[in-house]
């Protein structure tokens, strides 16, 4: 566990720096994971390329900057034991609040749809030092100290978790009874039990947690994404109108229409703010056979 108590101890020290002194660290570190991982890197440009349009020069100048808001947001999940209600409000905002009201006065459960913009972990430490009840279905970390500190600092601001593949499911339902916000990761690939749809033009198969739990609660589905402030300083959270699965009865054409809505409003918040997503991500890894 040496990784762990290392890890912890760096957090320590960056906690103690002023919050921009943090990015201007983090933008330093990005520049450093554009040089070094030059396979993500260089699988970034090119689906950049695929999906965007873009040239080779306008694919390297995005990638560029999405590493260096990768590096920002290393250093402010090092920097969350920082974060407490009374301070939150300083680094992030939440646009149209009263969607998040709305959903959660219906008393079903909340399929909160999230992705992998911006700093997502802040999005729910912010989510939940404002006070709402949120719990978050996450997949567990290829390397077992970064999921134990991980859940440890989520758990810290407030954040019931739950790993996805595990028991702990059921444990995701009872909070959906509860009338709870469930949080779902949207925007990776779905593997061979995902459901198809076009994203940036291309097939992709994306999971049906979200899909399955709004139509088993009759759950409202709520998207809400973080975005950094231009400046690079601070993030908002993005609150859209929700919106519910259709049961018209048969089921597989309802999940299809309901997980296109999703991937439609997740590419749009995506397309507004390109660097803030991770275009190294496998989105396209599972063949699409028709």
């Amino acid at each position: 566990m040496w990784q762990y108590h290392l890890i912890k101890l760096i957090s320590k020290l960056v906690c103690l720096l002023p919050y921009r002194a943090i990015l201007w660290i983090g933008r330093g570190v990005g520049r450093l994971y554009y040089k070094l991982l030059k396979k993500q890197v260089n699988r970034a440009i090119e689906q950049i390329k695929e999906r965007l349009g873009y040239t080779q020069a306008q694919a390297e100048e995005l990638a560029y900057s999405m590493c260096k808001n990768l590096g920002m947001t290393l250093m402010e999940v090092l920097y969350i034991p920082n974060l407490n209600k009374d301070n939150i409000r300083d680094f992030v905002t939440i646009e149209n609040p009263e969607y998040i009201e709305q959903a959660l006065a219906m008393k079903r459960g909340v399929v909160a749809l999230a992705a992998h913009t911006d700093n997502w972990e802040w999005q729910g430490a912010a989510l939940a030092l404002y006070g709402y009840p949120l719990t978050s279905m996450v997949k567990p970390q290829p390397n077992p100290v970064h999921t134990k500190l991980l859940t440890e600092y989520r758990e810290m601001t407030g954040i019931e978790t739950f790993l996805s593949g595990t028991n702990d499911i059921i444990a995701a339902a009872r909070a959906m009874k509860k009338g709870k916000l469930v949080g779902f990761i949207a925007d990776q690939d779905g593997d061979v039990g995902g459901i198809f749809v076009k994203f940036f033009g291309k097939m992709a198969s994306t999971p049906a947690g979200p899909a399955f739990f709004a139509n088993k609660f009759k759950a409202p589905i709520l998207p809400l994404f973080i975005v950094r402030n231009p400046d690079g300083v601070g993030h908002r959270i993005v609150s859209k109108p929700p919106f519910f699965y259709e049961n018209t009865g048969d089921e597989q054409a309802d999940m299809l229409r309901v997980t296109e809505q999703m991937v439609k409003v997740t590419e749009e918040i995506i397309a507004e703010h390109k660097d803030n997503w991770i275009w190294f991500m496998r989105r396209w890894n599972t063949p699409y056979k028709g």
